[in-house]
């Protein structure tokens, strides 16, 4: 599917260079239906559950992977060839349709290597999973609904006065990482903007993603009772339990709010930068709001 998408965009894209060219120019030949084809085939094998299946699906993904690939290649001649003749009125937007056609051909290369790796059984690291997004990596979660999803990772730390019931704190800026990194990887940078806001824990509740070792060496100050991770580390009375976990299992609300009210369901900028504006934003709004609210 990201060989037809990108020999669709390549052809989309190359016409438009072509048209800002005057002179005879390298054609972008549009292969998006020899691929669509190759796609539906693929469908059909695996249908078929059996052992020549696989070997006939790894056949017809090195058939997609050529094609897109000639495509990438008459795309980066065509680019060269834009830029060449990027002389007076015109020639800046020459170049950047040029050179928005040579990053689109890379990462077109990258998907038909990544199907040759796949049909040699070899490992694929750094995989890209959208053309227009390349920043985005895939995302295992463990839910039996979507196993897997694609985008980024945002760890949300709030903070509150208390963990009585309604109550509600503010959210610090989120940390991020590129890639899927587990929650410990983020843990200091949540870690970096409590020590810069002079904020002192009490007590600190966690899901059960995180391991207890990391955890405490994070936050050296903090004692064995004041740490809790659920279904990991639990200490205290069974009535202390009770509270962090009944305020642990808010937190989900409290991500779906975010979600639903404040955007971070899907970010509309692109690319790792454009989620860390986007989340910050989001994050700004829902703590201002809060203020407002508390006085009211």
């Amino acid at each position: 599917m990201l060989a037809l998408q990108g020999a669709r965009a390549l052809a989309r894209e190359g016409r438009k260079v072509t048209r800002m060219i005057t002179t005879k120019t390298v054609r972008v030949i549009d292969r998006s239906r020899s691929i669509g084809r190759t796609v539906r085939s693929i469908s059909k094998t695996l249908a078929r559950r059996t052992d020549q299946a696989k070997a006939q699906v790894m056949t017809l993904n090195e058939d997609a992977g050529n094609r897109i690939k000639r495509s990438a290649r008459e795309a980066q001649r065509l680019a060269a060839q834009a830029k060449a003749s990027a002389r007076g009125r015109g020639a800046q937007a020459k170049l950047r349709a040029a050179t928005k056609l040579e990053e689109l051909a890379a990462r077109c290369l990258k998907v038909a290597e990544q199907m040759d790796r796949r049909a040699r059984g070899l490992k694929i690291t750094d995989r890209l999973v959208s053309l227009a997004d390349p920043d985005a990596r895939p995302i295992r979660k463990g839910k039996l609904g979507k196993p897997t999803e694609f985008g980024y990772v945002a760890q949300i730390c709030e903070v509150t006065e208390n963990t009585r019931k309604g109550a509600r704190g503010f959210i610090l800026p989120a940390g991020h990482a590129p890639g899927n990194p587990v929650e410990n990887r983020l843990l200091p940078l949540t870690a970096s903007e409590l020590e810069h806001a002079a904020i002192r824990l009490r007590e600190i509740v966690v899901d059960g993603g995180f391991m207890p070792g990391p955890t405490k060496d994070t936050f050296p100050a903090l004692t064995e009772t004041q740490l809790q991770i659920s279904g990991r580390h639990e200490p205290g009375s069974r009535r202390t339990r009770k509270r962090r976990a009944r305020y642990r299992t808010g937190i989900e609300g409290r991500i779906s709010h975010l979600k639903r009210g404040y955007g971070l369901r899907r970010s509309r900028l692109k690319g790792h930068d454009g989620m860390r504006t986007w989340t910050g934003w989001a994050i700004l709004a829902y703590d201002l709001d809060t203020l407002a609210i508390r006085t009211r």
